[in-house]
This record gives C-alpha cells, sequence and structure tokens, in this order.
C-alpha cells in the first residue's frame, strides 16, 4: 500500500470504524504523538477508541495530499469533545515508516461562521491536478512563506499571489490581495503582529502545498497550517489553521 493508503485505512480503522485491533496493525508501536492533548505512542491512541465510539465522534475528509512519506488530511471532527470542542476543523499530517504510521501532527481550530467572502473554512476545489508541477508550486509557496510571512517583505507579495483570483478561507480575512490587505492593516490598528519564525515542513502534491509554521500571534506563541493551492505559476487559493502552541502538553515531543 502507499503512505497515503495506509493513513486513510489508519484513519478508518480508528475514527470510522472504531476498530482497535485493525488500527493497532497499522500503527508503529512507538508512534510519535504531537497532538498537545494526546500522550505519545500507539496506546494512549488506541485507549482512545471506545470514548470517541460513545461520543458518536464522525470524521469528514475534504483533502488528502501525499509527497513521499509524508500524508496531509484536511477535515472536520464533529462531536469532538476529546479533541477540545463540539466541532473542529483541522489538518493531520502523518508520517509513515516500514508500513505503518509513524508520526502524527495535527493543528485544530473551532468551526465558524463564512468569511466575509461567503466561504468556509474546508469548501472549495479538491482534486490533486498538475502532478508535474509539484516541486515548482512547493518552491513558489516555500519562497512566499520565507518571503512574505517570515521575512516580511510585502512589496514583493504580487511574485507569489495571483492579482486576478485569490480565494480567501481565514475565516476573518475577504477574497483578494484587497481582502488580505484590510486584514493586516487592521491588525497593525490594533498593536497586533502576526510573525512567522520557524517553517517546519512543507508537503506537496500537484496544485497543492502545505505549509506548517512556528511563530506568534501578537505575544502568543502560536502554529500555523497554511494550505495553498497553486494555479499557472501563482497562489490562488487559501486554507488555514491557525492554533495556540501550549506551554503544557501531554507529552515532551512538542507542537512540532
Amino acid at each position: 500500500m502507499s503512505p497515503k493508503e495506509i493513513v486513510l485505512d489508519a484513519v478508518a480503522a480508528i475514527f470510522i470504524n472504531f476498530d482497535p485491533s485493525a488500527a493497532e496493525k497499522l500503527l508503529a508501536p512507538d508512534y510519535i504523538q504531537h497532538n498537545p492533548a494526546v500522550p505519545t505512542g500507539a496506546a494512549p491512541l488506541l485507549g482512545l477508541i471506545p470514548d470517541l465510539k460513545e461520543s458518536g465522534f464522525e470524521v469528514e475528509t475534504h483533502r488528502v495530499i501525499a509527497e513521499g512519506n509524508m500524508v496531509v488530511m484536511h477535515t472536520t471532527y464533529t462531536n469532538a469533545q476529546a479533541f477540545g470542542a463540539d466541532t473542529l476543523v483541522g489538518f493531520d499530517v502523518f508520517r509513515v515508516e516500514n508500513g505503518k504510521v509513524a508520526e502524527h501532527w495535527d493543528n485544530l481550530t473551532p468551526i465558524t461562521t463564512p468569511n466575509p467572502s461567503g466561504h468556509t473554512q474546508t469548501d472549495g476545489p479538491t482534486d490533486v491536478t498538475d502532478l508535474d508541477k509539484t516541486a515548482k508550486n512547493k518552491a513558489l509557496v516555500t519562497d512566499f512563506v520565507e518571503t512574505i510571512l517570515k521575512n516580511g517583505d510585502v512589496e514583493r507579495i504580487t511574485d507569489f499571489l495571483s492579482t486576478e483570483t485569490y480565494i480567501q478561507h481565514n475565516s476573518n480575512i475577504a477574497d483578494g490581495l484587497d481582502g488580505l490587505g484590510a486584514a493586516l492593516s487592521g491588525m497593525a490598528e490594533q498593536g497586533i503582529q502576526m510573525v512567522y519564525t520557524d517553517v517546519h515542513f512543507v508537503v506537496s502534491e500537484g496544485n497543492f502545498v502545505l505549509t506548517a509554521s512556528e511563530g506568534f500571534f501578537g505575544e502568543t506563541p502560536t502554529a500555523f497550517y497554511d494550505l495553498f493551492r497553486v494555479a499557472d505559476g501563482k497562489i490562488v487559493e487559501h486554507w488555514d489553521v491557525i492554533s495556540d502552541i501550549p506551554t503544557e502538553m501531554a507529552h515532551d515531543n512538542g507542537k512540532f
């Protein structure tokens, strides 16, 4: 099986079929967990399955991309009190090794109402296309995050973002460069800075690229997961999940 197939089977075993025996066969015993609330190792995750089943936990998968042994899922979780809220939107990233899921990162946030342009946190295109452009699109997005979001060279923004179509799924920002500019100006007026300090990993397949970054929103240590869709050499769509990095976790692995 491919890494994508292994991850989808593991997610189905844990979150859809609630089958610990099937899940155990797909998880490495020394499974490394980065979700702040769940202890590391396969056993604690398997131990959650009965509680998830009893709560009526449901998962809806919107997008799946994979590069090498890394697999990204864009999902909505309902009846998800075990992870902090009734309904959560999230990105889950899995590393597969020797045919088993060996490591997991995620970023979760409560679901919100549609943004000023009427988009939700998860709607929009889902099909992976332009597989021949994977490396080129990955380089474009990586350069965008480093140049614009990390180094703040905003004068170069049109080198990366389409001036014709830029669809925004962030809950507070409208479409287009004007929408992005208005949001950034509004934060600046309130004395709030959004700073990216480290890009931990980038996963790309075709027209989709996910970046997982660390930084600050105001004074708060923050994890930024950004999913970009690229068309004709420009970024044309953006989804994200932004969440605080807690100071205390159920393990010593850190958020990243």
